[in-house]
């Protein structure tokens, strides 16, 4: 079983950048598809982005080509970059992981799940 502990939430204004990191332990996350998901007050948790077991990675429309995510290996972390932030992209930010192969965007095919962080973003 691996557990998830995210970190690298904050405030910023729009247009500003955030670094989050989903740390790992008991388990490495190469071995596992990793991915974020946010969820704003009031809406329905949604993908943003993950990072297959072989490397591969997906990004929601609304975020592509604004955050990219990566893996760590020796640090055992996933990272999720964030650039040219918006109001919209205020949410609680988790991250998930599962030992399927893919690059999984649903949030039911994953089976390990952090506390999440705190993103908001003002305008």
């Amino acid at each position: 079983q691996v557990q998830l502990v995210e970190s690298g939430g904050g405030l910023v204004q729009a247009g500003g950048s955030l670094k989050l990191s989903c740390a790992a332990s008991g388990r490495t996350l190469s071995g596992y598809c990793t991915g974020w998901f946010r969820q704003a007050p009031g809406k329905e948790r949604e993908f943003v982005a993950a990072i297959g077991r072989s490397g591969n990675t997906y990004s929601g429309d609304s975020v592509k080509g604004r955050f990219t995510i990566s893996r760590d290996s020796i640090k055992n972390t996933v990272s999720l970059e964030m650039n040219s932030l918006k109001p919209e992209d205020t949410a609680v930010y988790y991250c998930a992981a599962s030992l399927r192969w893919g690059v999984l965007t649903t949030r039911g095919l994953y089976d390990y799940w952090g506390q999440g962080t705190q993103v908001t973003v003002s305008s």
